[in-house]
């Protein structure tokens, strides 16, 4: 599975992000680590095998937005 994710973030009006890339993508480790979590404690009544993948998809795209903004920091384009 190969899709393009948009993420629209909070801009002013002047266009300035006001959410850091980083801070993105630090929740969406976050919220996976924290299912993955829940599913070990068995609290839930969680897919194993569903949040495994969710977590690692949303690794994934957080690997993608850091890799953007080094690029980005960097001069480079991706």
């Amino acid at each position: 599975m190969n899709r393009e994710v948009t993420l629209p973030l909070i801009v002013d009006d002047r266009g300035t992000l006001q959410v850091a890339a980083s801070d993105v993508s630090k929740l969406l480790r976050t919220v996976g680590g924290r299912w993955l979590r829940l599913v070990e404690a068995g609290g839930e009544s969680l897919d194993e095998d569903t949040v495994a993948a969710l977590t690692i998809e949303l690794a994934k795209l957080a690997d993608r937005i850091d890799v953007a903004c080094i690029a980005h920091s960097s001069g480079q384009s991706t």
